[in-house]
């Protein structure tokens, strides 16, 4: 029993000192010259679509191919490569789907301008249900329902306010 005790602990300890070095490999260490490199690398890769995760950025996947954008990345800063070049090299090889912030043109309006719209729009039609509604004429009550809505409100006036 003392035997099979210490091997599920020791068991345990070796799962998870495992997982603690897992966790570990997954962290990429990039050494920049000066800081303007660096905070030029982070707000690239902060402005670059995953192409695998499509809903992350370069700097939050952890998919290989987003490590390997932001290796090519890393290099082209360190070539003396401008912004500018950097993200022109990545749409001419990857499209402007690797931009998080596409630019606004004939083939990115409505992207840019669906969110505005949309109320606008739902706005328009509320407004003429409205006004169609308002339009229409009254219901016309019978004999028998007036009686009573007059009865209802002359029993109203009657009771005591407390």
């Amino acid at each position: 029993m003392k035997q099979t005790v210490r091997y599920t602990l020791g068991l345990l300890a070796l799962t998870w000192l495992l997982s603690q070095s897992l966790s570990v490999v997954g962290v990429e260490i990039r050494k920049f010259d000066n800081s303007a490199y660096e905070q030029r690398y982070h707000h690239i890769i902060d402005e670059l679509r995953c192409l695998v995760c499509q809903n992350q950025n370069l700097a939050d996947s952890h998919a290989q191919l987003a490590g390997d954008l932001r290796a090519i990345v890393y290099e082209m800063i360190h070539q003396g490569k401008s912004d500018k070049e950097i993200t022109d090299f990545l749409v001419a090889r990857y499209g402007e789907f690797v931009l998080y912030k596409p630019p606004l043109d004939k083939t990115t309006f409505l992207l840019w301008t669906g969110p505005a719209l949309l109320p606008l729009i739902l706005l328009f039609f509320v407004f003429r249900f409205v006004r169609k509604r308002a339009k229409a004429a009254p219901l016309e009550l019978s004999e028998a329902e007036r009686r009573l809505s007059e009865q209802l409100l002359s029993d109203e006036d009657k009771e005591p306010k407390s």
